[in-house]
C-alpha cells in the first residue's frame, strides 16, 4: 500500500530532517536545523547564459586545472597550510563566479592561492588600503606579470579593511539591485526609462541590460584619486575585452625575460618566424656553453612571447618539451612542472610532440613524490596503447616493483631507464637504496660481502656503495677482511630504518617563480 503526501506536507514521524540544498560555491555548510538559504545578494545571471545546473556544476577545464595545480606536490609551500589554501581557493573562485568572469579569467597564469597567501602575509600590518582580488577585473589576457602588479597594490590592504569594506563588484551588484527596484519621481531620462520617466527592471532597455552583464566593471579604488603614488595599470583605464591576439614585431633572437606590468607591446614581442630561429639558436648555445640560468631565462622569454600571441602549434609543443628536458637534466623541478602542465593541455589538442615520453616522466615523478592519489588517477586513465609503449611500460614496471618491495627488479630497471627518466629516478633512488639495505640486513645475517650489495643496489663501484653507507651514519657496519669488505648486517636494521624514515618524508620542491 503506497502513501502519498501533498507537496508541503510531511509525515509527523519522518525519519529525516529536511535541509535546504546548497546552491552556491564556497557557501558555508548550514546546520541541520537551519532551513533557510543564505541571504547574501547573488548577482543576476546573464540573459544569454544557460540556466544554472541544479546538480553538479560543470566547471571549465581551466578552473579544474588551476585547482589541480594548486594542490600539486611541486607547488606546495611548507609555510602555507592546506586549510589556508582551501579557504583562499574558494574565495578566488567564488569572487570570479559572482563577478561573472569565470570564463574569461586567464586561469593558466593566475597566481596560485599559496602565492596569494604569502603576498598577503608580506603586507604592512597597519595599512588602510582595501584589498584587491587578483581576478577583480576579469580580463582574459592577464599574465603572471599583470597579476604581479595587482599583488603589489594589494600589499597595502589589511584583513580588517577587507572585512569592513564591501568589495567593489558587490557594491556594483547592490546598486544594480537597488536601482532595479525603485522609480525616480523626476522626469529626467535615465537608462531604460519608460514613457513616464520611471525606472524599473521591466521597462529597462535591452541593450543597457545586456551591457551590464557582459563583464565585471573595472572599479577604481576609493582612495585612488587621493593617492598620487598609486600606479595606474592598463586594467584601470578600460574594461573592454581585447579583440584578438597581438602580432609581434621584434626581430631580436635573444631577449631577456621580464614580468609584464601592462598590456604587451608588439614592438617587444617576437613573431613566430623569429621565435623559430630563436629556438634553433638556443639549442646550439646550450650544447656549446651549457649555462642553465641563461638558457632558462631565454626559454621563459620565448614561452611568454608564445603565450601573449596565443600561438598553440606543433612548434609550441617542441619549445615546451625542450625546456622540460633541460630542466630535468639540471634538476629544476619547478620549471619542469610548469612545462609539464602546459604540455598536457597541448597534447589534448593533438598538436604532435612526444606524449608517451612525458607520460612516463609523470609516472616517475609521482614515484619521487610518493603521490598515490595522482598516481591512481594516471593509472585509471591509461589506455592499452599507452601501456604498451616502452617508456610507459618501464615506468609502470618500476611502480610495480616498488609496490611489491622487489628491490632487485627495481634496480635492474633503474640501470636500464629510457630517454631522460634516469634524471627523475636519481631523485629518489637513494631513498629506495635505504629501504633495500634495511631489507638486506634483515634477510642476510650476520654479514654479506660489499660486492653483493653493490650489484643488488645498482652502484657503479664498491667505493660508491661504501661512501653511501658512511654518509648515512653507518661506517662502523663496514668490516675490512682478507677476502674484501663486508657489511655487518646483524647490526644494520636500526641505523637504516631511522635513515629511511627521514628520507621517506615528502620531498620538498622549489616553488614556481
Amino acid at each position: 500500500m503506497s502513501m502519498t503526501y501533498a507537496r508541503n506536507e510531511m509525515p509527523a514521524t519522518a525519519a529525516f530532517t529536511p535541509v535546504a540544498a546548497r546552491r552556491t560555491f564556497g557557501t558555508q555548510h548550514q546546520a541541520a536545523s537551519t532551513h533557510s538559504l543564505p541571504t547574501s545578494p547573488v548577482p543576476p545571471a546573464s540573459p544569454s547564459a544557460n540556466p544554472p545546473d541544479k546538480g553538479k556544476r560543470d566547471w571549465p577545464p581551466q578552473v579544474r586545472s588551476y585547482v589541480q595545480r594548486s594542490f600539486a606536490d611541486g607547488n606546495i609551500l611548507p609555510d602555507v597550510h592546506r586549510h589556508e589554501m582551501e579557504i583562499k581557493l574558494k574565495q578566488v573562485i567564488s569572487h570570479s563566479v559572482e563577478a561573472g568572469t569565470l570564463a574569461i579569467v586567464d586561469w593558466d597564469n593566475l597566481p596560485l592561492p599559496q602565492i596569494m597567501i604569502q603576498d598577503e602575509r608580506r603586507r604592512p600590518p597597519n595599512s588602510q588600503f582595501p584589498s584587491i582580488s587578483p581576478i577583480q577585473n576579469g580580463h582574459s589576457n592577464l599574465t603572471n606579470e599583470s597579476k604581479s602588479n595587482k599583488r603589489k597594490s594589494a600589499e597595502f590592504a589589511s584583513d580588517d579593511d577587507t572585512g569592513s569594506r564591501s568589495l567593489p563588484w558587490r557594491q556594483s551588484d547592490r546598486q544594480d539591485h537597488f536601482e532595479s527596484r525603485v522609480s525616480y519621481p523626476d522626469k529626467r531620462p535615465r537608462n531604460g526609462a519608460g514613457p513616464d520617466g520611471g525606472f524599473s527592471k521591466s521597462n529597462q532597455a535591452p541593450e543597457a541590460r545586456k551591457k551590464r552583464f557582459q563583464a565585471a566593471p573595472s572599479v577604481a579604488s576609493p582612495v585612488a584619486s587621493t593617492r598620487p603614488w598609486r600606479r595606474t595599470t592598463s586594467h584601470d583605464a578600460e574594461p573592454t575585452e581585447p579583440k584578438g591576439p597581438i602580432v609581434g614585431r621584434c626581430q631580436d633572437l635573444e631577449k631577456k625575460y621580464f614580468r609584464l606590468t601592462s598590456a604587451p607591446n608588439p614592438d617587444t614581442v617576437r613573431p613566430l618566424h623569429v621565435l623559430e630561429k630563436t629556438l634553433d639558436h638556443l639549442k646550439k648555445k646550450w650544447r656549446r656553453e651549457n649555462k642553465y640560468p641563461y638558457i632558462c631565462d631565454q626559454f621563459k622569454s620565448l614561452r611568454q612571447d608564445l603565450t601573449v600571441q596565443r600561438i598553440k602549434t606543433s612548434f609550441t609543443v617542441d619549445a615546451y618539451e625542450i625546456h622540460a628536458r633541460i630542466a630535468l637534466e639540471e634538476g629544476d623541478l619547478s620549471e619542469y612542472n610548469q612545462c609539464q602542465t602546459q604540455l598536457r593541455a597541448l597534447y589534448a589538442q593533438n598538436l604532435g610532440g612526444h606524449p608517451y615520453e612525458f607520460l612516463a616522466y609523470r609516472i616517475l615523478y609521482f614515484l619521487h613524490t610518493s603521490n598515490r592519489t595522482d598516481m591512481n588517477d594516471v593509472l585509471a586513465d591509461l589506455t592499452p596503447t599507452e601501456k604498451r609503449h616502452p617508456a610507459v611500460k618501464h615506468a609502470l614496471d618500476a611502480r610495480s616493483a616498488l609496490a611489491l618491495g622487489n628491490y632487485h627488479r627495481f634496480f635492474q630497471l633503474y640501470l636500464d631507464t629510457p630517454n631522460m627518466g634516469a634524471y627523475l629516478m636519481d631523485m629518489f633512488v637513494g631513498r629506495e637504496r635505504l629501504s633495500a639495505l634495511s631489507a638486506v640486513c634483515r634477510a642476510y645475517k650476520p654479514d654479506v660481502r660489499l660486492r653483493f650489495v653493490t650489484e643488488e643496489l645498482g652502484f657503479d663501484s664498491d667505493e660508491d656503495c661504501a661512501r653511501f653507507i658512511c654518509e648515512h651514519g653507518a661506517p662502523h657496519l663496514l668490516d675490512e677482511r682478507d677476502d674484501g669488505v663486508h657489511l655487518l648486517t646483524g647490526k644494520g636494521p636500526g641505523f637504516f630504518d631511522s635513515a629511511l624514515k627521514a628520507a621517506s618524508a615528502r620531498p620538498g620542491v622549489k616553488a614556481p617563480v
